[in-house]
């Protein structure tokens, strides 16, 4: 088995890694976050359905649950589908519009956010399955005041952020266009604000990825502190919620460390804006889409957005 030190410490570096654990709360030394804001379970894959065992697929879910709600059973305000070819270390990411209009197995065409407010983590996947063409191997689901709470106890994130906005409930002062640095509720609504974004949901969707990215370089800059991955380490087991057995943990951890930051690729799943039922909806390019998950399919790689 690997060994914990410095190999983990290498392992951290890579951008995928913070795509996972550092949302996960692996990056959350002494966290006093409770386990029900996390989340991490295993996707039951549809008979008869081939998958790579050298590509692990994990789809990441920010619920828009209000607290005393159940995150598992509310809406899905963030959507990463994250994928990760542990013989060649590359690595992608695709984003998916909340509010992306799409067939929903058993219940008709819907946003797809709402899957997860319907059948919880299982039917989310389907619903990502049925506009991207990939099974996930694995759900996790998140919730607003569990990532500000991560957030809180790793400290300030730095985010290119790539033209000024604001919003006057969520951020009424706004962010400033090239660096800036964010912190508790301020990462949250980074990544929340979409109504004032020339780009709507795309734009906020390409903004939950600049987060993340701000959650690498920060993992990367604490990576060889003496016992600081030991402890988050620790504070995964206490912090989140998993069916998933330890072997499949550990498999996880491999595929992740095994990341090569220069094979890493991120898209969002682009469309129009169209009106249904008096709603407005996102009307996403599924021919893309599709696209996204013929390239990534067999080894977590796109080759163009």
């Amino acid at each position: 088995m690997r060994p914990v030190g410095r190999p983990w410490s290498r392992a951290l570096r890579t951008g995928v890694l913070a795509l996972v654990l550092a949302v996960v709360a692996l990056v959350v030394p002494n966290s006093s976050v409770a386990p029900t804001y996390f989340t991490l379970v295993k996707y039951e894959h549809a008979e008869g359905i081939d998958t790579d065992p050298d590509v692990i697929w994990i789809l990441a879910v920010g619920s828009d649950a209000r607290r005393g709600q159940d995150p598992l059973r509310s809406r899905g305000d963030t959507l990463q589908l994250i994928g990760m070819d542990t013989r060649t270390g590359a690595a992608t990411t695709i984003g998916i519009p909340r509010d992306s209009w799409v067939a929903i197995p058993g219940y008709g065409s819907n946003r797809i956010n709402a899957a997860l407010f319907f059948g919880g983590p299982q039917l989310m996947g389907e619903a990502v399955a049925g506009l991207i063409g990939i099974e996930p191997d694995y759900v996790f689901v998140t919730s607003f005041w569990g990532l500000e709470q991560i957030a809180k106890d790793v400290g300030p994130i730095t985010v290119d952020n790539p033209a000024a906005f604001s919003d006057e409930y969520l951020k009424p002062k706004g962010f400033p266009a090239g660096k800036v640095v964010l912190k508790g509720y301020n990462v949250v609504s980074f990544g929340r604000i979409r109504k004032t974004l020339p780009g709507g949901d795309f734009d906020r969707s390409a903004n939950q990825q600049r987060v993340l990215k701000g959650f690498q370089a920060k993992v990367a800059e604490n990576a060889d502190k003496a016992g600081w991955i030991e402890r988050g380490v620790l504070s995964v087991m206490d912090n989140v919620d998993t069916n998933l057995a330890p072997a499949e943990l550990y498999r996880i951890a491999q595929a992740i460390a095994q990341v090569d930051p220069k094979k890493i690729t991120n898209c969002v799943v682009q469309g129009g804006i169209g009106n249904i039922g008096g709603a407005s909806v996102v009307l996403p390019n599924t021919d893309a889409a599709k696209r996204y998950g013929d390239d990534a399919r067999n080894d977590a790689n796109i080759k163009s957005c």
